[in-house]
Formats: structure tokens, C-alpha cells, sequence
């Protein structure tokens, strides 16, 4: 569907993923197709405490070493720590230290514009109150965007989801390209925002 709307994207890959040879082709394609692809830990780390976000997890040591490993895996395919410097963290979760220990590490973090329920996309119906159906996720997008707009907006949707889910969102995304562009908006990599 990018490829058809020719909308440029950003993809946060663990190196668990990028190691996957199932998912060889699709890494490479990705790619060849003119997408930022970035790191998102090795294997999906939780950095801090849910309820107590300033209690870190993870040492600064296992920390580095996970991320190092995730840019080992990304370089087998072709992509170079130099031409991906933005880091989003495992669970979009992170605290002050894990953002210091990302910028000694010569690296931007970077996290998605809250407001909408897009991230919601993962979520299957066992999980109770907690799951939200493609079409809830659908219009908390577009009624964000009649009530505040979309511009600089960093929309987060997961390439992958639960099989539990049956109601995938990404299979929706074509229509909100289309209703997006059709008001105007274009669509840009992760390093081609203006900061």
C-alpha cells in the first residue's frame, strides 16, 4: 500500500525481526522501496517500571549491549548505524536516563505524537476493555485531525500484530492514506523532518 500511494515510511525493527530469515525479503524490500528503517532494541526490552517509570530495569551496561546487538543485526541487512540514528524504544516506554544513555550512544530518540489510539492496533479482543476494533482506532485518527490537525504528527502503526487479532488495522491503511492526502497531507521519513 506505500508503495502504491508512494508514501515514505519509518520502520523501528527489534533484531530479533531483523534476524528473522522469514522476514528477509520484506527487510529488503523495505529498503529498496526508500524507507527509514531504525533500531527498536534487540529483544524488546522493558527499560523502566510501569508504574514507577524512574525505576530503571535494565543497567546502563545491558542497555548498550542490546542496542549495540540490534545495529549488528540491522548492518547484516545492508543498513548502516550512520544512515539510522533515530531510536525508537521497546514499548514506547523510556525515562531521563534510558534518552542519556540513547544520546552517548550517538543516537536521536524519538517516540510517537500521543492523542490518537493508533498505537491501540495491537491490542486483541481477550484483552478485554482494553482492546480497541480498527474502526476505533480509524476515528480517534481522523477525529484528531478535524479537531487539531495532523501536521508534524508522528503516527505510530505496528507492521505486525497478534494472531488473536483478526481486525487488522494495517489492512485499513490504505483508506486513511487516501482520506489524509485527499486533505492535503504528505507524508515524510523520520530524518526528514524538520526539527
Amino acid at each position: 500500500m506505500l508503495r502504491e500511494k508512494q508514501v515514505p515510511a519509518s520502520f523501528f525493527l527489534t533484531g530479533n525481526f531483523y534476524s528473522n530469515p522469514s522476514v528477509k525479503e520484506l527487510v529488503r524490500g523495505l529498503v529498496q522501496d526508500g524507507h527509514y528503517l531504525g533500531a527498536h532494541s534487540d529483544k524488546h526490552l522493558l527499560y523502566a517500571d510501569w508504574t514507577k517509570r524512574d525505576s530503571l530495569l535494565v543497567s546502563e551496561a545491558e542497555f548498550k549491549k542490546d542496542l549495540r546487538k540490534n545495529y549488528s543485526r540491522m548492518k547484516r541487512s545492508g543498513i548502516r548505524k550512520e544512515n539510522a540514528e533515530y531510536f525508537l524504544p521497546p514499548y514506547e516506554w523510556y525515562n531521563k536516563q534510558i534518552a542519556q544513555w540513547t544520546s552517548e550512544m550517538d543516537l536521536h530518540l524519538v517516540n510517537f505524537t500521543p492523542g490518537t489510539l493508533s498505537t491501540a492496533d495491537y491490542t486483541y479482543p481477550e484483552m478485554g476493555t482494553r482492546y480497541k476494533s480498527s474502526e476505533v482506532v480509524y476515528r480517534s485518527i481522523i477525529d484528531y485531525e478535524e479537531n487539531s490537525g495532523l501536521n508534524g504528527f508522528i503516527l505510530l502503526v505496528h507492521i505486525g500484530t497478534d494472531p488473536r487479532r483478526t481486525d487488522k488495522f494495517y489492512s485499513r491503511l490504505g483508506e486513511l492514506l487516501t482520506e489524509l492526502q485527499g486533505k492535503g497531507y504528505g507524508f515524510r521519513r523520520i530524518d526528514e523532518i524538520q526539527e
